[in-house]
């Protein structure tokens, strides 16, 4: 009651509810945040209670009738889809429990750069379709490390793509997939490979908070000169690396990366990092991506 009359009297806002303090978080909670849905199967229940302390505590019509009252969103149409050439190039997003994290932006700015998007999965599929490029989000693969470890046929399939060109951009869970091992808890778990690099988990966050990148080496989608913004939240730090055999394209301006120093682990055609980025604020990264792809579509099948 003092907060709300505070509020009414002080900043002339009317108070549309208060949500109590519920006597059980319906929510649960793990080191990243909440449990997400696709690993939450009490989110009906949840949603349910959620909803229910709303209708009983918020005046929802004034809510509605107050949202009414705002003015149009100005809203420019994306340009149309650009040709990726003679054919679509075909682009793999590896989603499932274990990579969920992607902006639906940039999955979007992928498709108007004329690619088409493939879903596989490291925790179901046996192997992928034939694949132009792929993009390994962020999510959770120490939670799944004993059944991402377990499905060799698909690491095999991903070391061996990679062996033979074929470009790859991982950003965190993505990197920590693409490496030798997992160490976590009091196991050691075989990934894919890719990268000559053991990464851990650790009890406390490695790198959290937004970052920006100098693009300094070579590698297969950014331009060298180039400064991006993004962001890095991990729990996981590399334990080990073949500096002889990779390569960083990063120099971090602000953020942890790799080592407080560099990031954009590279090898071959494949680029691994901490930093998170979305694509309306980075617009050469689908574009690079697509490049990447169409480049290596008419290595592999010239006509």
């Amino acid at each position: 009651n003092i907060l709300r009359e505070v509020i009414e009297s002080s900043c002339g806002l009317p108070v549309l509810g208060v949500i109590p303090q519920l006597p059980k978080d319906p929510f649960p909670e793990r080191h990243l945040g909440l449990v997400p849905p696709q690993e939450h199967r009490k989110v009906p229940e949840a949603v349910r209670i959620a909803a229910e302390v709303i209708d009983n505590h918020i005046d929802l019509d004034a809510l509605m009738a107050i949202a009414r009252t705002a003015p149009g969103l100005e809203h420019k149409p994306p340009p149309a889809v650009a040709s990726a050439g003679p054919k679509r190039v075909r682009i793999g997003v590896f989603r499932d429990e274990a990579f969920q994290f992607f902006y639906p932006e940039n999955l979007e700015a992928l498709e108007r750069e004329g690619a088409e998007l493939i879903f596989c999965s490291p925790l179901g599929d046996r192997g992928f379709p034939p694949l132009d490029a792929v993009y390994i989000g962020g999510g959770f693969p120490e939670t799944f490390a004993e059944q991402l470890a377990g499905n060799i046929d698909f690491r095999r399939a991903v070391a061996s793509a990679a062996g033979k060109g074929l470009p790859i951009y991982a950003e965190c869970a993505g990197a920590v997939y693409l490496g030798r091992s997992l160490q976590y808890g009091d196991g050691t778990y075989p990934m894919a490979g890719v990268l000559p690099v053991t990464f851990g988990f650790q009890k406390k966050p490695q790198g959290h908070g937004y970052t920006m990148m100098e693009v300094t080496g070579p590698n297969p989608f950014f331009e060298v000169g180039e400064t991006f913004r993004g962001h890095e939240f991990h729990y996981t730090r590399v334990l080990e690396i073949e500096e002889q055999a990779v390569s960083f394209a990063y120099r971090v301006k602000r953020g942890y990366g790799v080592d407080g120093e560099r990031d954009g682990i590279c090898r071959d055609n494949t680029l691994a990092t901490y930093c998170h980025i979305h694509a309306l604020g980075v617009r050469s990264w689908a574009k690079g991506l697509v490049r990447a792809a169409i480049s290596y579509n008419q290595i592999k099948d010239p006509t």
